[in-house]
């Protein structure tokens, strides 16, 4: 990792270390009802719980595993705050979790795709996690196409109970993932993809 927090860069996006200055940002982020939708039903999360729990254990992390964590998205160019990628990995590292929240601004894009593919990616030839995988809400379409581009794939359906469901809940939650014995034809996929443009 470069000494200014940068993991990774893509044709758009650069992904670097969250600081104690993003809190605001993040605020922000989790602030948009339609950013939170499938999250919390279009809640914000508190100023307080970001500044005094999210952020701190998102700084903590990095060190715990190297390579894995949640990492702010920017433009690569202008170095606009677009939201976050995430490989938040498991108690002993050898899994991560794939995550991404982009401010309604950058949807549409293809960004979360872009980042998301790029972790993949830095996962399994960097870090050498033995799986990635993602859940979501079963109605969260976009979220379920962003998963399957980055190469995971639909493992099953299940339901969980909650206190205050939020809208779409009854239809339940998915999961997603890929293993590291299936990363090599993913990533010779995606190499050939590449080649052919």
């Amino acid at each position: 990792m470069a000494d200014d927090g940068v993991l990774l860069e893509t044709a758009r996006l650069t992904l670097r270390r969250f600081t104690v200055d993003d809190a605001d940002r993040l605020v922000a982020l989790d602030a948009d009802p339609e950013v939170m939708r499938f999250l919390t039903g279009g809640e914000p999360t508190p100023a307080a719980t970001v500044r005094g729990e999210m952020l701190p254990r998102l700084l903590a992390q990095y060190d715990r595993h190297p390579g894995l964590g949640r990492w702010a998205t920017l433009d690569r160019f202008t170095g606009e705050f677009l939201g976050w990628h995430a490989l938040d990995p498991s108690h002993d590292g050898a899994e991560a979790e794939l995550g991404y929240r982009l401010r309604r601004a950058a949807w549409g894009h293809g960004l979360a795709s872009e980042g998301a593919r790029a972790l993949v990616r830095h996962a399994f030839d960097t870090v050498g996690v033995r799986r990635v995988w993602a859940q979501t809400m079963a109605v969260n379409d976009r979220s379920r196409a962003v998963m399957a581009r980055a190469g995971l794939r639909f493992v099953r359906t299940f339901h969980l109970t909650f206190d205050d469901p939020i809208p779409g809940t009854e239809h339940g939650e998915v999961e997603y993932e890929l293993t590291r014995s299936d990363w090599p034809g993913v990533r010779q996929e995606w190499d050939a993809a590449l080649r052919a443009r």
